[in-house]
């Protein structure tokens, strides 16, 4: 039985082939075993492990009570219909406790920098979402923590993440899933392997509709990390699911000291609790990462997968047309190798790969997996030992080639051929009329070429004729 007392879940309704409870307090005797079953599965007695499932018929008045009182219901130690409705609502799959609470003997991952695998992906999501919602829901423990989460391809990862429906395992001490709107997932501790089952017979959504799988995960990713359930009802640790904007989802303060019980706080967050980056940064912090500042620059702008980011420092600000607000991150949220400082950036569509360019290397990486035998040298693309970095980068979809821009030049590489124009490089100023000598980022939208030069942005037709100047942060409705 060691294993599965370790073993945690966010289950769904136990009780999801009986009728509701009419609003009256007859008690039928179905409703008395549904109690019975759940006090034991959620209350039991202490047995060296507070999940300790039995079998057992017993029905305690103590435990009743307990359970009212963790869900601030009335105490009352009676089965009326509001202690019902709870027991049948969706609902983690381990014992309540209060408070944030690890497992017995704390256990918790050795090392701080660890990498994570998805075995498979969802059908109901698209799989740019799938591992957006994921790569979200680490990053609600990485702000305030040291720790780091990377996506690693294949089962070496430290934490394997899979779908599965029903029996799902030919792990014993792993028990089958419960078929749609029931248990939408379960994860082991850190001691057990971290590993995270999500329930494939649910309607998973980058939504509020259907069950939100970032939600969900950042859930399960506390276990896995080490954390039991929390008695508030605003924590994420909370074992019910309560659908809500995933907009809003946040670690509550009693999960930040949870985790950080564990794991201690992030270097930025040093004693205050506060997520990574989200200190008290200085004035000139501010003013560089305030979008609507009006001296705002980018050090790079591209596009991924139909969002468009900007790059400055060690930030970065994500545009989608999927949401109506502007997300800001740490690049090292999603390249931990890449610190901050990016030169520039693209993404070649027809091979699925992001570019980032640092000083003399460039790395290539697949959504925000660095790809094997990166980095590499740009002089490997063919650039002149003269060329010491890349300012900019700029993919043409219709031509297929990119613009590489360093100093006062550039030079068009293409990409199905791998090799730089043998007329390159060209002068800026001579093809790009009124950018000036040098260009800071470079992005294609629309057809359109957009040329960042400090506070300005320079925008050329398909035929890079000059067609206006706006503010570089223009993007964000900023005036």
């Amino acid at each position: 039985m060691k294993h599965f007392l370790l073993m945690i879940g966010l289950c769904g309704v136990l009780s999801r082939a009986l009728p509701v409870l009419p609003q009256t307090e007859e008690v039928t005797e179905e409703d008395v075993q549904l109690a019975k079953k759940y006090l034991n599965s959620y209350y039991p007695e202490p047995e060296g492990s507070p999940v300790i499932r039995n079998n057992h018929n017993s029905f305690d008045a103590n435990k009743l009570q307990q359970m009212q009182e963790f869900f601030g219901l009335k105490v009352t130690g009676k089965l009326d219909s509001g202690t019902l409705d709870a027991m049948k609502a969706p609902r983690c799959g381990v014992p309540d406790i209060g408070g944030f609470r690890t497992f017995p003997l704390s256990p918790k991952w050795p090392k701080k920098d660890l990498t994570y695998s998805l075995q498979n992906y969802t059908p109901d999501m698209a799989g740019a979402d799938v591992e957006e919602a994921i790569r979200r829901a680490w990053k609600l423990w990485s702000d305030v923590t040291s720790l780091s989460f990377t996506m690693v391809s294949g089962d070496s990862a430290d934490i394997l993440i899979s779908f599965g429906a029903r029996v799902h395992s030919t792990n014993p001490f792993d028990p089958p899933f419960d078929g749609p709107k029931g248990e939408v997932g379960h994860a082991f501790s850190p001691a057990h392997g971290g590993y995270v089952h999500l329930d494939e017979d649910e309607d998973w959504t980058r939504d509020a509709q259907g069950i939100n799988l970032f939600h969900v995960a950042a859930h399960e990713f506390g276990h896995s990390l080490g954390l039991f359930h929390s008695n508030i009802q605003e924590a994420l640790m909370f074992p019910k699911y309560i659908r809500s904007d995933p907009a809003k989802v946040k670690l509550h303060p009693d999960d930040i000291e949870g985790i950080q019980s564990l794991y201690g706080p992030s270097e930025e967050a040093e004693g205050d609790g506060q997520p990574s980056g989200s200190g008290s940064p200085t004035n000139a912090q501010e003013e560089a990462t305030d979008l609507c500042n009006p001296g705002q620059s980018f050090d790079a702008v591209t596009s991924l997968r139909g969002e468009t980011l900007f790059f400055k420092d060690s930030f970065m600000w994500r545009k989608s047309p999927a949401r109506s607000y502007i997300e800001k991150d740490q690049i090292s949220a999603f390249w931990p190798a890449l610190s901050g400082g990016i030169d520039a950036a693209y993404e070649a569509e027809n091979k699925d790969t992001l570019f980032l360019f640092k000083g003399e290397n460039y790395w290539a990486s697949k959504a925000n997996i660095i790809q094997p035998g990166f980095p590499k040298s740009i002089h490997t693309l063919g650039f002149p030992q003269s060329v010491k970095k890349i300012d900019a980068a700029v993919y043409d979809k219709s031509t297929k080639k990119t613009l590489f821009f360093s100093s006062d030049k550039y030079w068009r590489y293409d990409e199905t051929k791998n090799s730089i124009g043998m007329s390159y490089p060209r002068r800026i100023a001579a093809d790009f009329p009124g950018i000036g000598s040098t260009v800071d980022a470079a992005l294609q939208h629309n057809g359109h070429f957009y040329l960042f030069s400090g506070s300005k942005q320079h925008e050329f037709d398909s035929q890079r004729r000059f067609i206006s100047i706006k503010k570089s942060n223009s993007w964000f409705g900023c005036q």
